[in-house]
């Protein structure tokens, strides 16, 4: 009978995109919603404000993110390159160097050349890549995959907040807004801790915990500076 187990490792990339551009979706739009709606109480002005913050959020993720992670990518060709020209100029030093690497996680010296020798005939660059770079094809940067998970997370999360404060007008929005935006921060955080394999309630309460912090923070700011109509 056949085992596999199932990693997750393979997430990792769209996984920490998609769960950074939610969660900075509904903490940010949320905040700042509550924090202007805590200065001024012209509703309006208040979706306005949300409106603006979703549109210029997700663009400033999506830049943000594919910035970030082509900076990865542009290293990790980099690291690749010169491995390869390394390999071009000085193949059994290179092979002895990757041996070294077999011995230190506990090969026999012997073994540990049988099997850097017979990596190296099927792919020397990606032997190289995986087990002296630490580079693999399943985390490998991609730079437009994050992008696009980020910014379209992020629209989601920031117009979760958003339609309750289009749909809870007067004095009951900063409360709606507030807990709703918690209730689906907590979601999110069980939702991205189950699909990461972690577990699911500290997924939530890291989550909560942050999210609660920057509204309350914003909507303390928005009173102290604003002009409460």
């Amino acid at each position: 009978m056949s085992h596999h187990e199932q990693h997750r490792a393979h997430r990792v990339g769209w996984l920490r995109a998609a769960v950074l551009g939610a969660n900075d979706g509904i903490v940010s739009t949320a905040s700042l919603i509550i924090g202007v709606a805590a200065a001024s109480s012209v509703h309006d002005n208040i979706i306005l404000a949300g409106v603006a913050g979703l549109v210029a959020g997700a663009m400033s993720m999506a830049a943000g993110e594919y910035v970030s992670v082509s900076s990865q990518s542009d290293t990790e060709n980099a690291d690749l390159e010169l491995e390869r020209i390394s390999l071009e100029e000085n193949y059994e030093t290179e092979k002895e160097e990757l041996a070294e690497i077999y011995e230190g996680r506990g090969l026999e010296p012997e073994l540990a050349l049988q099997v850097a020798d017979q990596l190296m005939a099927h792919d020397a660059l990606a032997a190289h890549a995986r087990d002296e770079i630490g580079i693999s094809h399943v985390v490998t940067a991609q730079p437009v995959q994050a992008a696009l998970s980020s910014a379209g997370t992020f629209l989601v999360g920031a117009a979760l907040p958003l339609v309750v404060a289009w749909a809870v007008p007067g004095p009951q929005l900063i409360p709606a807004v507030a807990a709703s935006s918690l209730v689906f921060l907590a979601f999110l955080g069980g939702l991205a801790a189950r699909a990461g394999g972690a577990p699911i309630a500290l997924g939530s309460i890291r989550v909560l915990f942050w999210g609660a912090f920057a509204m309350a923070l914003t909507a303390g700011v928005g009173r102290i500076f604003g002009v409460v109509a």
